[in-house]
């Protein structure tokens, strides 16, 4: 186990050079990148209280299931510390302070910090949320822990953000989408930009996964087929509100997403194959016997998904959400 460890460090240590010079591609300019004050009613303005009576004229449009994905959403992105403090946590991250992986870390950090702050006061001023209920929400996902399955390995952890990220980019973009036919161009704005940023994170962690394959093959291998042996579960999994034990209502959050069709078992299987033709998963050489047969369980997986997928029924049973007024 040890020689596990020391070699996954030597490698983040080889790949963070490549992280480096790859990093201003991946993560825009603080100066320039947007802001959520760009898109919400300024109180200095003379507008301010108009701006908000427009913002609440067009929120009313949104159906009662957009509504509950999008505040699960915003709980999944306000939970931030966790999934800062659980990169930290990563063998090779946290070894130097100052560091490449550190300075990656807080500065993918600051830029998803901007994702909940937008959406918690757009929902703030809709009008249309109990945002105490809400915050109570978001503080018990932090406090309830981050399980995940990855444990300390860099490479299932960026397997799994590699993955997670292309989940979230799907799911803000399909909220925008749906915003947009509601009539919230506003909040189509806001969600658009927002999945233009998990875009870039998807190929940064992508990126990473692709060099510890470079010099890695075959734990890297085993990695991605323990990661899909277990499944990808969201961020928000144990999501629950006042009365609930942990988890409760992560199933009424995704019930909703995929009456919508905003986040669905397809998405899952489609994600999957992304990342199989993204990494050359066929193609991968030096791969010993166990690496071989986690090779064949990965390149069949999808076919598999997809068969369990389409005899899905969708989802009908109707929940009322304590984070929804009326």
């Amino acid at each position: 186990m040890r020689f596990f460890e020391e070699k996954r460090k030597e490698v983040m240590g080889h790949i963070e050079k490549f992280m480096l010079e790859k990093m201003n591609e991946y993560l825009k300019p603080i100066d320039t990148i947007w802001q959520p004050s760009d898109f919400l009613p300024d109180a200095s303005r003379s507008t301010f209280f108009s701006e908000i009576k427009e913002l609440q004229e067009s929120a009313k449009g949104l159906s009662y299931d957009l509504m509950a994905v999008l505040i699960g959403d915003t709980i999944t992105e306000e939970a931030l510390p966790t999934y800062e403090s659980w990169l930290t946590m990563v063998e090779g991250v946290s070894d130097n302070e100052e560091g490449g992986w550190m300075k990656w870390t807080r500065h993918w950090t600051a830029e998803e910090n901007r994702h909940g702050d937008l959406l918690n006061k757009y929902l703030y001023l809709s009008g249309r949320v109990d945002m105490r209920m809400m915050e109570v929400s978001t503080q018990y996902l932090i406090a309830d822990g981050f399980d995940i399955g990855t444990g300390h390995d860099p490479y299932r952890n960026f397997i799994y953000t590699s993955f997670q990220e292309l989940a979230t980019n799907v799911s803000h973009r399909r909220v925008a989408s749906q915003a947009k036919k509601d009539g919230d161009t506003l909040l189509s704005k806001m969600c658009g930009v927002i999945a233009g940023d998990e875009a870039r994170h998807a190929k940064a962690y992508k990126y990473f996964i692709e060099k510890i394959f470079e010099v890695d093959p075959n734990e890297a291998m085993l990695a991605f087929e323990d990661m899909m042996r277990k499944k990808i579960v969201m961020p928000a999994h144990f999501l629950r509100e006042v009365g609930l034990k942990i988890g409760q209502t992560f199933g009424h959050f995704t019930d909703a997403a995929e009456r919508l069709g905003i986040y669905t078992a397809i998405d899952y299987v489609d994600i999957l194959r992304e990342l199989i033709e993204d990494w050359h998963i066929e193609s991968v050489t030096d791969l010993k016997e166990d690496g071989e047969k986690a090779r064949d369980y990965i390149m069949t997986l999808p076919n598999r998904l997809l068969r369990v997928a389409e005899r899905m029924k969708n989802p009908m049973l109707e929940y009322k959400f304590s984070w929804i007024n009326g």
